[in-house]
Formats: structure tokens, sequence, C-alpha cells
């Protein structure tokens, strides 16, 4: 009879069949420890070919940068640019690279790549800009003419400005050279961008965990990660005393492995996983258009979910300008777009541990709607905000000391047309400008935004009746005077005349009701054709003087009982022998578009002059750094830093003003024509299309002569002879070029204008010259 399997077994000593159990485990036990030995070199491997990859691709990178850094501070390239010899630039930028494949030159406002930015490349577009932006050469890997590349882009500057965007486009192979020649049997290797792979090596099953230990390209958004395979988890060693035992505890052990196994944590990805995602670099936020041909060459980058990124569709960058953020409403700005504004503030104060901000708005018919979006965007970022209403832009200033905020924004448009709206920004006592407006707008378009656990508290307060009472209790005027107060319908009439009357003025408003769509006439005292209703009333009721404010209170324009208009900068020189009186030797701060009198007139009165750029936070700024206690602009913005906080008040300056006319026995017509003057224009403006006033201003810069005259081009450029002076420069608040000219005598004028009227249409003949 034929035995079975189990008498075949039962046949066997159990010492033997001991001794195979025992001995099948050390086996088994010896390749798991070999496979472990094995995974860890394998590890220690992907760890050093890492960073062998890295330091080179680092190399090559950094490299490429110096190149590009050393030729754009070249003289044969601004030469070469300067002359419009752009085949020399060129080739200037072409010397001495390998590989190379395209020189491209670009104008700085990038007009011709936002025609069709699809066409253009979003990739190209956002290296581009960072360039401008950061004021320095930019890498990325961009989708060019058709496929991934390695670019670089550099402004190219001439006496601080910009001529020029200089773009580079090597093959990608100049970064993924060294990943390409690396070896990794058996791992994973790649560079990435964001959340895209330039180039993958080895097994992509591991993709999903080689973000451990990836090492950034410094400068760049590149980085290199590896992984290698995760090895299985052994049962462990025994020790010799549980020999006897070792049958039973095999035999449990395979009962519980599969349960034990469906347990464990499974490092390894499916197939087909997505790779980690990155917080995208700027380049890719703007080729979001790109979805189906991103930046970089991908093989297993998932598609971010639609609802993680905010819609990007109204953030325009021209909204973000020199020294605040404005556009018009329903084209370049809108709710969304002031909620991302707000959240971005939000996010800047998070970082310098600022919890508390000042909002207030003007009257404008669009004012609430940005005002409560705004501040939903604040709130997002976890910031603590006091709504203080519809008071103007000085009284926000004002509050963010008083309520003890330190920070503050105005929602206002200014002297801008009805449709307008937009932003001032204080964050911790600094108003920004220039980078930290431009910073603002990074922040949006790369996402890098705070979001709070929990909405920040928001709470209502009315300090109008403080600010009344803190000017009214500092000044008060000697002897009544009657003035004429024409707000234009803008929001300081809730407040101006209030005010004059606290300090003891005898006023007559007019146009002071507060209406956004200003009925009456627009709402910028720079203008003479908009005091001529203010001149009418003031020589109707005799009153002593007339004042205009702007459509947000910052700005004072005057006029006198004659009809003449008192430009500001003769205003400013009666603040600043006031002021000097008190703090003599005090620096005083003037724009490029005062008077030549002026810095004369302060000397005389024992002060230290300087002429700066125009703009009320970059005046601010100087303001700061030179610890100067007064300073002004043509515009009509006045800052007094003795006695008050150094802010623009066009309120204030016009307290300051009647306070000293009634300390004088003169009419104030006799005190300012006691005012150095000479023959002057008042402020001219050339209507362009959006942006063209930069572009205009650079070529400008570069091609104009004046013969016999000292140039300034510190904003815009200034040309002073002897007996007079001219200046044309960009305004950044709307699409003009702003001219003055200031001379001894009619004829001197009538010259300086003749020779500015050559140069402008030598640069384009097609200006319409309103001089």
């Amino acid at each position: 009879m034929k035995s079975s399997p189990v008498n075949s077994l039962k046949s066997v000593s159990p010492y033997v069949l001991g001794a195979a159990l025992v001995l099948l485990a050390a086996v088994w036990f010896g390749w798991q420890a070999w496979q472990a030995r094995s995974a860890e070199a394998l590890v220690g491997d992907a760890d050093r070919v890492r960073a062998e990859v890295a330091a080179k691709i680092e190399e090559d990178v950094q490299a490429a940068i110096k190149r590009l850094e050393s030729t754009r501070a070249r003289i044969a390239l601004a030469t070469a640019l300067k002359r419009n010899e752009i085949d020399t630039a060129r080739d200037v930028v072409s010397e001495g690279w390998t590989n190379l494949e395209l020189v491209e030159l670009h104008e700085p406002d990038l007009d011709a790549a936002y025609e069709d930015a699809a066409a253009f490349g979003y990739g190209k577009l956002g290296v581009l800009e960072l360039a401008l932006q950061q004021n320095g050469t930019q890498v990325a890997v961009v989708r060019d003419g058709g496929a991934a590349k390695f670019a670089l882009a550099a402004p190219v500057l001439d006496e601080g400005r910009v001529v020029t965007v200089v773009y580079v486009r090597l093959p990608v192979e100049a970064v993924t050279a060294p990943l390409a020649a690396a070896s990794l049997p058996g791992g994973y290797l790649a560079l990435r961008q964001g959340r895209y792979n330039v180039l993958q090596t080895g097994d992509e099953a591991l993709a999903g965990s080689a973000e451990v230990g990836a090492i950034k390209i410094n400068g760049t958004g590149l980085r290199v990660v590896a992984a290698a395979p995760v090895a299985d988890a052994g049962l462990g060693s025994f020790t010799n005393g549980l020999l006897a035992a070792l049958a039973l505890l095999v035999a449990l052990a395979l009962f519980l492995m599969p349960r034990l196994k469906g347990l464990r944590i499974e490092r390894r990805p499916a197939e087909g996983a997505a790779i980690p995602e990155q917080e995208p670099t700027f380049a890719e936020i703007q080729s979001q258009a790109e979805a189906a041909a991103p930046v970089a060459v991908v093989a297993t980058a998932a598609a971010r979910p639609a609802t993680a990124m905010p819609q990007r569709a109204s953030l325009d960058r021209s909204i973000f300008r020199a020294y605040d953020i404005r556009g018009v409403v329903g084209k370049t700005l809108d709710a969304d777009t002031a909620r991302l504004i707000g959240q971005a503030i939000g996010t800047v104060m998070h970082n310098q541990d600022a919890r508390s901000i000042v909002v207030g708005r003007d009257g404008r018919l669009s004012s609430p709607e940005m005002a409560a979006a705004l501040i939903d965007g604040l709130r997002k970022a976890g910031r603590e905000v006091i709504d203080i209403g519809m008071v103007p832009t000085p009284v926000v200033y004002f509050g963010a000391y008083h309520l003890r905020a330190g920070s503050c924004v105005s929602v206002t448009g200014s002297h801008n047309p009805p449709d307008y709206n937009g932003f001032k920004i204080v964050i911790e006592g600094e108003t920004l400008s220039g980078n930290a407006i431009q910073d603002l707008f990074e922040r949006i378009a790369e996402n890098r935004l705070h979001l709070a656990d929990a909405p920040g508290a928001s709470s209502q307060r009315d300090i109008s009746d403080d600010y009344v009472q803190r000017i009214s209790g500092d000044i008060q005027i000697e002897r009544k005077l009657r003035v004429v107060v024409d707000c234009g319908s803008g929001v300081a009439g809730g407040i101006a005349p209030r005010l004059l009357e606290a300090i003891g003025a005898d006023v007559e408003p007019l146009f002071c009701e507060v209406d956004g769509t200003f009925p009456h006439h627009h709402p910028d005292p720079s203008d003479p054709a908009n005091l001529q209703d203010l001149v009418n009333v003031v020589q109707r009721v005799d009153a002593d003087i007339g004042l205009a404010f702007d459509g947000d209170g910052d700005r004072l324009g005057v006029v006198t009982r004659s009809g003449e208009m008192i430009y500001p900068d003769r205003l400013l020189m009666l603040f600043a022998a006031d002021v000097l009186e008190r703090n003599p030797g005090a620096c005083i701060i003037y724009d490029v578009k005062c008077t030549g009198h002026l810095a004369m007139h302060i000397l005389r009165h024992g002060g230290s002059p300087l002429m700066w750029k125009t703009g009320h936070s970059l005046i601010k700024s100087k303001m700061r750094e030179t610890e100067a206690e007064l300073a002004g602009e043509m515009s009509g913005h006045f800052f007094f830093r003795e006695r008050w906080y150094g802010f623009d008040d066009g309120l204030y300056a016009a307290a300051r003003l009647l306070e000293i006319l009634s300390t004088r026995s003169e009419t104030p017509q006799e005190v300012f024509d006691t005012l150095p003057k000479g023959v002057s224009t008042p402020e001219l403006k050339i209507h362009v299309e959006e942006g063209e006033q930069y572009a205009f201003i650079e070529k400008f810069v570069a091609q104009a002569k004046f013969d016999g005259a000292r140039i300034a081009t510190i904003d815009g450029l200034r040309a002073d002879w002897p007996d007079g002076w001219g200046l044309v420069r960009a305004s950044n608040t709307t699409p003009v070029l702003v001219l003055r000219f200031d001379a001894k005598d009619s004829e001197s004028l009538e010259r300086i204008k003749q020779a500015f009227r050559e140069q402008l249409l030598a640069v384009d003949p097609g200006l319409e010259l309103p001089f």
C-alpha cells in the first residue's frame, strides 16, 4: 500500500524537522538582512548622487547668471542701446556663451508681449517680469519655441533707468546634463521646477517619495530630488533559547503575516501616482493658461485642482503703481481684486507681527464695496480691522496713530475721475511704494497669501471729532478770516468746514456735499480750471482767501481775492519760513516740479533745501531718512513733521496757513506778494495711452539735448538754466506726461518752452503739446 504524505511526514524525525525549520528560518533572516543592507546602500547612493548632481547644476546655473550679470553692466551694451544699434547690442550679449540659441531685447513695458501673451509664452513672460521686479538676472525652465528651454532674463540700466530687458535662451540640456549623466541603479532621480519634472530618470514608481531631502538650486525655482527602493520590514532576530519553539513561532508568523501586511504603511506609490505638490513659482502661475503645454517637460505631474488657486482674471499688474494701487473699477479693479489685495496686505502684516489696521474710504460710489472686500481679505489673513467709515485720507493716517494701530489703508481714487478707485497703504508706519507695492502683486500672483485659522476681528469707530479736536487744540487763529472752502464734492466736505470753524475761521462752504460723481467740477486743485467757481465765490462774498481740496483731502489749493492761484511751491516758501523760525537748519524737502526760487528762499531763512522725486510715499520715505521737518509737492501735498505726524494732510496744511496769515497785519494777497515770484506755467499735461508715459520718458532722457543747462534725472528730466527751468516727467497716477516751466521773465520762459518743444517733438512728432 502506497504511503500518504502525512505518513511520510510522520516518519521524519522531529529533530530533523526542527532542524530543517531552523535552517529555513536562518536562510530567510539572512536574506532579509542582505536586502536591508542593500536598501541602505541604495539610500546612501541616492543621497550622494543627488548632492553631486545638485552641486554641478548649481555651478552651471550660477556661472550663467554671473555671465549675464556681467554682460548687462557692460558700457558697450549701454552704448549700443543708446545708439539704437540693436544688432550690435545682441552681439555684445552673445559673446562667450556656449550653445546659445536666442538673444532678444524687449522694451521694459513688455506691451508687445502682453498683446498676445499666449503666443509669446507665459513662462517666458514670467521670467521677464521677474527680472524687472527683482532688478537682476532671473532664470527658469520655460516652454519656448515648442519645447522646454533654459531661459535667463535681466534688465539693462542706464543712469538708473531700465532701457531694455535682455532674454537669453539656451537648450534645456544646459541644466539637465549633470542629471542625464548620473547613474543611480534601482533608484529614481529628477530635476523639478515647481510641480513639474524637467527631466527624470530611473524607476518612476518612486517619484512620489522623492521630495524628502530635495536640494534647491539657489536663485531659481529648480530642485534636485532622488529616491531609493524601500526595504520590506523583516521579522527581527531570535535568541538561541527560543529555538525549541521555532516551528510554532514560524507557523504563528505565517498565520499573522497577511494581517500584518494589511496594516503596514505602504510607502511606495501606486503606478502613475502624482508628485507631491509644491508652491508654484511666478513663472508657473503666469503659465496657468498653458495647462495643456506646461512650462517644462512633464511626465508624471498631476494637475492642480481648480479650486486650489484663486481666480486671477481680474488681477492687472498695471494697477500696482509707484506709490499706491489705483485702477478703473469694473475694468482693472473689482471686489475680488480688492479682497486679494487685503489678504496680501494682511500677509505682510502677519510677517511683521502687526495685528491691527485702520481702514477708511472716500465718497466714491464704488468705495463701500471696495472697502468691504478689502476688509474681508485683511480678516482672512487674521488681522484686526478698525473701520472708521467715510473720511478723508489724512484722517485715516491720523487713525493709525490715534488708535495705536500703526497700519492703515485709505480706499480712495484721490483726484482721479469717478470710475477710478484704489488704495493708499501704510504698514507699521511705512507708506508702501515701489518694490513694496510690487511685492503685493507678486504675493497675489504667486499665491503666497497667509490664511489664518480664524478670521480677524472687526470693529467700527468714528474719529472725526478726535481729529478736529487734536488740530483745534493746537491751532487757534489770532484774528478771524473769512474763508471759502471748495471740496469739489469730495470726502473732505464732511469735515473741512467743521475743522476750520473750530480753529476760528468764518467759513463759506462750496460744493461740500459728498457726491462720488463729482457733478460740479473735477476735484483736482492743481488745475486752474477747477478753481474758477472758487474764485467767483471768493470775490462775490468778499472773502479773505479761498481754499480747495482734492477728492480725498490730502492736497490743498489756494486762491486770493484778486483771482490769483497761489502755486503750492510758493505756499511751501511761507510754511518753510514759519517752521525754520523754530527749527533753524532743518531740512526742507520739495519735489522736482517746484520753482527754482524755493531753494534760495529756504537757504535765506536758514534751512537746508533738498529736491526729491514726486510722489507722496516717496517724499514721506525721504523725510524719515533725512528727519526733515517739512516737505511739499507742486501738486499740493504738504507734509508737516513739526507739531504733526509727517503725513500729507491738506486739511492740516490749510489750518497752518490760516494760522500764519492771521498773525500778519497785511492781507493774504499782500503776504503772498512778498514771496519770490517769476513767470511760470501751471502743471501742463499731455495725455497718452496707459503705460506709454514711462516709455516716452526713457526715450526722452536718452535723446534730449539742452545746451547750457544743468540736467537732473531723479524724476523725469529737469533742465535748469540761470534764468529758469523746464521739466517733463511721467505721472505715476494717470497716463499723462507732466510738464512745467518757470523763468525770471516772459522772454526766458518762451525760450525754455521752445527748447522743450523741439526736443519733445524730436522724440514723438505726433504729440499734441499744450503750450
